[in-house]
C-alpha cells in the first residue's frame, strides 16, 4: 500500500475548531457546521413538530442563534450547545403560537403516504404508521426525549446536559417514555 506525501494529508476540523473559527470571525465555518447538522436538526425538529416547512425554518433559526451567539461559545461539546439551541427555538415557536405544535392523530394519519406494492410494505407502512400515532400521541417531553436518544442517537450524558437534568434523570425518563409509547403502540 502506497502512502500519500506528507502535504496531501487533510486533517478535517473537529466542531469545536470550527465554531472558534466563527468565534473569532471566520463566518464560513458556519456552513461547514450547517452542512454537518441540518440533517440532524431537521429530524429532530420534524419529529416534535410533524411539520416540514416548520423544521425547515427552525433549522434556520438555530444557525442565525449560532451566529448571533458564538460570542458565548465557551468550549464543551458543540453539538450539546447546539441542541440546547435548538430546544430553545422550538420552545420560543411554541410561545409565539401560546399552544404547542400538535397534530391529532387523524391529522398524522393525513400525512403519511399509501403507495405500497407488497404485502410486506403494507405491514411496514402500517407499523410505521401505528408509531408515528403512538409518538405523537406522547406528551412533549416524552416524546422529546425519545427522538434525542433513538432517533439522534444521543448518549444520556448528552441529553442530560441538553435538558439541564442528571444523567439518571435521562435514563428514567427515557424508560419511562418507552414503556408509554408501547403501552401507546398497542392501543392506537
Amino acid at each position: 500500500m502506497q502512502s500519500l506525501p506528507n502535504y496531501l494529508t487533510v486533517t478535517i476540523p473537529t466542531d469545536n475548531e470550527l465554531m472558534y473559527q466563527v468565534y473569532s470571525g471566520q463566518l464560513d465555518s458556519l456552513g461547514i457546521l450547517y452542512d454537518r447538522y441540518q440533517s440532524q436538526l431537521f429530524g429532530f425538529f420534524k419529529g416534535m413538530t410533524r411539520d416540514e416547512e416548520l423544521s425547515a425554518d427552525l433549522v434556520q433559526n438555530v444557525f442565525y442563534r449560532l451566529l448571533k451567539y458564538r460570542l458565548q461559545f465557551r468550549g464543551g461539546q458543540f453539538k450539546t450547545w447546539m441542541f440546547h439551541i435548538a430546544r430553545n427555538v422550538l420552545n420560543d415557536q411554541y410561545k409565539r403560537k401560546y399552544k404547542p405544535i400538535r397534530l391529532s392523530i387523524d391529522d398524522v394519519k393525513d400525512r403519511i403516504s399509501d403507495d405500497c406494492s407488497t404485502d410486506d410494505e403494507i405491514l411496514m407502512n402500517e407499523d410505521i404508521r401505528q408509531l408515528n400515532r403512538a409518538l405523537a400521541a406522547l406528551s412533549e417531553d416524552k416524546r422529546e426525549v425519545l427522538l434525542l436518544s433513538k432517533y439522534q442517537e444521543k448518549n444520556y450524558k448528552e441529553i442530560g446536559e441538553i435538558l439541564g437534568c442528571s444523567e439518571g434523570n435521562v435514563k428514567v425518563k427515557v424508560f419511562r417514555a418507552l414503556n408509554e409509547l408501547k403501552t401507546l403502540y398497542h392501543q392506537v
